[in-house]
């Protein structure tokens, strides 16, 4: 996780359950966001704080630092475990941190162990069907200055449990509206920060998850049917 995923609102849908009385430079866009099937490389809307405020940014899903271009595909996600102190990470960990809002995310279950075809994509999204709030680092703009040649971001990802882990064993760190307000905090000490991560992440028990037409494969596809329930 995570490769896929959906971010359908209107952009305050998503911004008003985390109530930062801040001011939100350079507005937003009044239609709804309707995509149903982001995909790595593409730019996507993400939250972050600047000293001037709120900034609801286009920002391309995937980050790698100088030293490692051409050497792989930039990373789309970073393990929780290690992004705090990894070398791969160091660069974006301090002042890097962002708010990915989403309305759910894509897995896929592989069917039959001796057919890599025999893929089944599941959509999980909370019970309740609020936004959710993806805790990711990266490299962007700031005060206002011109995006530069690498920028990107990373959603942080942590271990599955209880059910969850029949469908991956890795599962986004979603946040809840109130923690997604602390981690966007550009002053909160790095060691605060990690206790987000390992201790106050949304529960397994908060999610729900039912298997999705094959469709969403196909980065071309889109819209509100790829997250309809798959009739068999």
């Amino acid at each position: 996780m995570c490769g896929r995923f959906a971010q359908y609102r209107i952009a305050w849908e998503y911004l008003e359950p985390i109530g930062l009385q801040l001011p939100l430079v350079g507005g937003v866009d009044p239609e709804p966001i309707g995509r149903y099937n982001v995909a790595p490389r593409s730019r996507v809307r993400i939250l972050h704080q600047d000293p001037d405020g709120l900034r609801w940014d286009l920002v391309p899903w995937g980050w790698e630092p100088f030293w490692a271009k051409g050497k792989r595909p930039p990373a789309i996600n970073a393990r929780g475990e290690t992004a705090a102190t990894g070398k791969f990470f160091k660069a974006i960990w301090t002042d890097g941190r962002c708010v990915i809002p989403a309305d759910g995310w894509y897995e896929w279950v592989q069917l039959d162990p001796n057919d890599k075809k025999s893929k089944q994509p599941y959509y999980i999204r909370r019970r309740d069907q609020a936004p959710m709030y993806f805790a990711g680092i990266g490299q962007f703009r700031r005060d206002g200055s011109e995006p530069r040649d690498g920028d990107g971001f990373v959603i942080i990802t942590a271990d599955s449990d209880q059910g969850m882990v029949d469908i991956h064993d890795r599962r986004p760190v979603v946040l809840s509206p109130e923690c997604a307000a602390s981690w966007l905090n550009p002053e909160l000490p790095a060691v605060e920060a990690e206790e987000i991560i390992h201790r106050h992440s949304e529960p397994v028990d908060a999610f729900e998850w039912y298997p999705v037409g094959k469709a969403v494969g196909n980065v071309r596809n889109d819209g509100q049917g790829l997250i309809a329930k798959a009739s068999f």
